[in-house]
């Protein structure tokens, strides 16, 4: 039988005018220049095309400060996609336009409502799930998150996170089986069954990266943790997310990026 052949698909959201009043937990805050957030924006979504994805991108709400983090609002997996019940309540209002956006191409599960989880909180490794409880996510979400999993063969398991917004804020999976972490924010044991490269010090948020089409995208200005990973003989882009970064933003947290069959667009 021949491959399938499939088309990568990256789903992004426009930045509310609203941003300034972003949720905000571990930053003190401070202006964001809405243009240059939306020129950073727009170059990051030209890199996802680049490395061959077809973006679409949702329209901003300008009563939601932090609709552009769709990272949040839903997890994609190749079975299926659960739709979150978010923290913060003033971002409950993101989930139904992302969720309209994934019923063309997944079956949908939903977080049960006696629990709260984040997407940025939840790191897939392979048939791996790492859930990071926070203030955002808790164990009630972490266990809904499980039911949704488990006929699909996936093991969940959760860990602490301190002094960050989201697990993904401190770990991300830079190739498979190798994961980039800040042991400042999680305990490095927890991924004992992972080869680990930590950031330099002093460089914490570079631990955000965005694996994609063998190439890992690192936020603009951690030149060190840039070394590390090419050491390491990953291929590495830098892309500018200082505007962002302002909300507590990362470059995995703009984006929801998945296969689809030709079949299914």
């Amino acid at each position: 039988m021949a491959p399938v052949a499939t088309t990568r698909v990256a789903i992004t959201r426009g930045i509310s005018p609203a941003i300034a009043d972003c949720e905000l937990t571990h930053l003190t805050r401070t202006p964001i220049d809405l243009d240059a957030a939306r020129r950073q924006h727009a170059a990051y979504e030209a890199t996802l095309a680049a490395l061959g994805c077809r973006v679409e991108r949702l329209e901003a709400d300008p009563a939601a400060p932090d609709c552009v983090f769709v990272e949040d609002t839903a997890l994609v997996f190749e079975e299926l996609a659960v739709i979150t019940r978010p923290g913060a309540v003033s971002r409950r209002r993101e989930t139904p336009p992302v969720a309209t956006a994934l019923a063309r191409y997944r079956r949908l599960e939903h977080i049960a409502a006696d629990g709260t989880l984040d997407g940025g909180d939840v790191l897939v490794a392979g048939r791996r799930v790492f859930v990071g409880l926070t203030a955002r996510t808790d164990e009630a979400g972490a266990a809904s998150l499980a039911r949704a999993l488990d006929p699909a063969g996936y093991t969940l398991s959760t860990l602490a996170v301190d002094g960050v917004l989201h697990l993904k804020s401190a770990a991300s999976v830079v190739a498979p089986g190798l994961l980039l972490i800040d042991p400042e924010c999680v305990d490095p044991t927890a991924f004992a069954d992972f080869d680990v490269v930590t950031v330099a010090p002093g460089e914490g948020p570079a631990a955000n990266a965005l694996r994609l089409a063998g190439t890992v995208l690192l936020s603009a200005g951690f030149p060190a943790t840039r070394r590390k990973l090419e050491e390491r003989g990953l291929a590495v882009r830098s892309v500018e997310n200082a505007e962002l970064a302002k909300a507590e933003g990362g470059l995995t947290c703009c984006s929801l990026i998945f296969d689809v069959a030709e079949s299914a667009r």
